[in-house]
């Protein structure tokens, strides 16, 4: 087989590789959002006092926000509807968690900032923002209809 011949198939399947990994990522990362959004909303008050711990502002306000944020983006995510759009918020969220419940262990060193609990969130959402959900996602169905009412 040629040189040619590989590189032409590679470029053929590449989108199909490339939806199937931000379909596993979407899918992985969207559900853990949810999981947390709804364990931040179903134990509120221990979620609010964690908050105030952390000498946040309005901490049942924000626990809340970071709740929600996570569990409906979550779910978006999952779907791959607004993909790049929720994925700003969710990843702010992430950002917010290491500046206030990881800023004593998370900026030591760059394995102790991977190793937390946010980091992966953070990526899923990084990588949602840059390249959008995929082929396999409401977004791509619905692509056409806002490119034509949009201009």
């Amino acid at each position: 087989m040629k040189l040619a011949s590989l590189i032409a198939i590679y470029q053929k399947l590449l989108p199909c590789v490339q939806s199937g990994v931000l379909l596993f990522i979407r899918i992985t990362m969207g559900w853990g959002f949810f999981l947390s959004g709804k364990g931040k909303l179903m134990n509120l008050e221990r979620t609010t006092h964690f908050f105030d711990s952390l000498h946040l502002p309005l901490p049942k306000f924000q626990s809340i926000l970071a709740g929600s944020t996570e569990m409906i983006g979550g779910l978006l995510l999952l779907v791959g509807l607004g993909t790049r759009f929720i994925s700003v918020p969710l990843a702010f969220t992430m950002v917010v968690a290491y500046l206030t419940a990881h800023r004593e262990e998370g900026f030591l060193s760059i394995s102790d900032f991977t190793d937390q609990a946010p980091f992966p969130f953070l990526m899923a959402a990084l990588v949602a923002l840059a390249f959008g959900a995929g082929r396999i996602s409401v977004d791509h169905y619905l692509k056409p209809w806002f490119d034509k009412h949009t201009g």
